[in-house]
């Protein structure tokens, strides 16, 4: 089985497809069973007004229907109040083919000339993609999936009614996969754009209804109903913040950046990715929780183009069964502290090595990603509590949420000698830059922040955070060592690389 990201599907001639004939919500309900906690209110009777949800709405008890009337309930409202905020976005990005190698011969340049020119040019093609997104403000803010607008050129907005705006992109954030763009309204139009109301992911419940709204293949916008599969799914591969909604509703390509909405019609999640044999649906989608989104618009809208997060400065272990049962626990839970950065928010708080952290702010946590995706969704300057165990004792600990200090400023050099370094982006190492790259904050060397395409780096197998540790038996501590290393050519290149907590030692050819 593989991972298929849910965008990105061609752009096709769009026909708009018909929305499923009324489906009973009664129905539907039945399929709970008897589950609890549907999220949002009951729709109303056809004809009647939808009430507007509170400000922190109660998610109320799901029950069978109790007459015919309530059978014949339908979905329609539901999607009245949120399918106008969903649009279709498309990103073009242009791409020269590679020149014919003829030309890297001087002596055939000097004849025909250098590449571009009449008749011998690479060719510029234009690649389009296709994915979906949500006005989320009525000023026109939109977001949809990093990997919908990657590498875009020019990016245009197609609305339910179909009114076709260009759009800039504010923000773009690949370790959420999220991206936030901003509509460029016509000279003079004022008119607010239809927007979505967001909702609270962490008050659905798995079994409540949803609906998930896109433009799969790019055949028209398109609503399918299912409900919530599983909660807080963390090892599915496809951002750094994995905490994903589970659902069965239908999710295809060009679903991406699509809205997963409750009955009340808010917004409670970005669909992002499925599971497929076939590249196409079976009933197994991911959306990102909208209380992530939520932090990466309040960042676009403050002005910033990358989200800063907070850090907490320790090195966190899964809890297996076996270290479970070493500790005494019922269950494997939790995640150990192997390590503490010194003078970071852990360190502050008195966070130790050997700590079993269970809860943030009350809300169990399993595994790594999870407590990094509650500190994530939490602002910076604010405090959170981390439940605790030490030497079998609960406590609280209160950390100050701050973001990962640049404590020594980057650097970038970008090689160009001859070596096998040269197409890499190097960077000093700093918490900003490990808590980036997802690699050691205290480890010594420069990191490999970029990779060109082609290039000797990308052919000698250097990966963006690798750390170079030592290069032809000299320490590299600064970017400006390697850089000044590189200068002087040599005939083979001893280097040392730390990858993911290994030691690697090559020699590569000059």
């Amino acid at each position: 089985m593989t991972r298929a990201i849910a965008g990105s599907a061609p752009s096709q001639p769009r026909r708009a497809l018909p929305l499923a004939a009324r489906i009973g919500r009664g129905l539907a309900a039945l399929m709970l069973a008897a589950a609890v906690g549907a999220a949002g209110g009951l729709l109303a009777e056809p004809g009647a007004a939808v009430a507007q949800p509170a400000a922190q709405p109660q998610a109320p008890i799901a029950r069978v229907p109790g007459s015919q009337a309530e059978i014949a309930l339908s979905f329609a409202p539901v999607v009245a109040k949120s399918a106008p905020a969903v649009v279709n976005v498309y990103a073009l990005k242009a791409q020269r083919a590679r020149p014919n190698p003829m030309f890297d011969d001087p002596f055939f340049r000097r004849f025909f000339g250098a590449p571009g020119g009449p008749g011998f040019g690479a060719p510029e093609r234009i690649q389009r993609s296709l994915g979906s997104g949500v006005v989320v403000d009525p000023s026109g803010l939109v977001v949809t999936n990093f990997h919908v607008i990657d590498g875009a050129d020019e990016v245009r907005i197609a609305l339910n009614d179909k009114r076709e705006y260009e759009a800039e992109i504010l923000l773009r954030d690949q370790r959420t996969d999220l991206a936030v763009l901003r509509i460029k309204p016509d000279a003079g139009e004022k008119h607010p754009f239809a927007s979505i109301e967001l909702g609270n992911s962490d008050q659905i419940a798995i079994g409540d209804l949803v609906l998930a709204i896109g433009d799969p293949f790019g055949v028209g916008q398109t609503v399918t109903q299912g409900i919530v599969s599983a909660l807080a799914r963390t090892q599915v591969g496809v951002s750094d913040y994995q905490f994903f909604i589970q659902t069965d509703a239908a999710i295809n390509p060009g679903n991406s950046g699509g809205a997963l909405v409750d009955m009340a019609g808010r917004l409670v999640g970005i669909n992002s990715a499925i599971y497929s044999r076939s590249g196409g649906s079976i009933g197994i989608g991911f959306a990102i929780p909208v209380n992530m989104v939520r932090v990466v618009i309040e960042q676009a809208k403050g002005g910033g183009t990358s989200v800063k997060r907070p850090w907490l400065g320790a090195r966190l272990q899964r809890v297996t069964p076996d270290i479970a049962e070493s500790l005494g626990l019922p269950r494997p839970t939790g995640v150990l502290v192997q390590d503490v950065v010194k003078n970071s928010p852990a360190a502050k708080a008195g966070i130790e090595v050997g700590d079993l952290v269970i809860a943030v702010e009350g809300q169990g946590i399993d595994d790594p990603e999870s407590l990094n995706y509650r500190l994530a969704t939490r602002p910076l300057g604010s405090k959170a509590a981390l439940g605790v165990i030490r030497s079998g004792k609960a406590r609280d600990v209160i950390v100050v949420l701050e973001g990962a200090p640049e404590t020594t400023p980057r650097e970038p050099v970008t090689v160009t000698a001859r070596s096998p370094f040269a197409g890499a982006t190097l960077v000093n190492l700093s918490p900003a830059v490990a808590d980036e790259l997802r690699i050691d904050a205290e480890a010594q060397g420069v990191v490999v922040s970029d990779i060109e395409d082609n290039t000797p780096a990308a052919a000698s197998g250097f990966r963006p955070g690798d750390i170079i540790v030592e290069v032809n038996g000299q320490k590299i501590g600064r970017t400006a060592d390697l850089a000044a290393l590189v200068r002087t050519p040599s005939r083979a290149w001893r280097i040392t690389v730390e990858r993911g907590g290994r030691t690697i030692q090559a020699l590569l050819p000059g």
